[in-house]
């Protein structure tokens, strides 16, 4: 029993911002209901290698993905451009074991600690986030680990939902 269980779910994480780790949360299934999904029933997740911290990609959960991601360990995400589940490494291998996953103060943003396999990125990459920006140049920082067309083994055409 906690002491959240009777919280309203609009009201949830409000109330969670005096929590401390001593108390009790509410079950999984009360704070998924109370998870802040945009109008498009989605919520960004950030995959960040657990062990070196490394961000390596951010992409969509819905509620289906999530739940999925948390009962199978192996993340999930939905594809916005092709409306369906997308489990990360179905066509190209590379794909992430769930370690934790964390929600922010608000609800609206989630962080999973994966252990990922190979690059996570639809470039060949490791990460996405390769593109360096500053005030007046911008620079590549990292080589492909691998062709995308090996890759995925066609065209690279492919822009994510690896």
């Amino acid at each position: 029993m906690s002491l959240f269980d009777h919280v309203a779910p609009d009201a949830l994480f409000k109330q969670l911002e005096r929590a401390t780790p001593q108390d009790g949360l509410p079950a999984v299934a009360t704070l998924l209901a109370a998870v802040r999904f945009n109008a498009d029933g989605l919520i960004p997740a950030i995959a960040q290698q657990h062990d070196s911290k490394e961000v390596l990609m951010m992409a969509w959960m819905n509620r289906q993905a999530l739940e999925e991601t948390l009962a199978t360990r192996r993340v999930c995400y939905y594809s916005r451009s092709r409306q369906t589940l997308w489990r990360k490494g179905e066509s190209s291998g590379q794909q992430q074991q769930l370690i934790s996953a964390a929600l922010d103060c608000d609800g609206d943003t989630l962080l999973l600690q994966v252990e990922q396999t190979g690059p996570a990125c639809h470039t060949g990459r490791r990460s996405c986030f390769y593109i360096a920006v500053g005030d007046e140049h911008a620079a590549i920082t990292s080589e492909p680990l691998i062709d995308p067309d090996e890759l995925y083994g066609k065209k690279s055409g492919n822009r994510g939902g690896s």
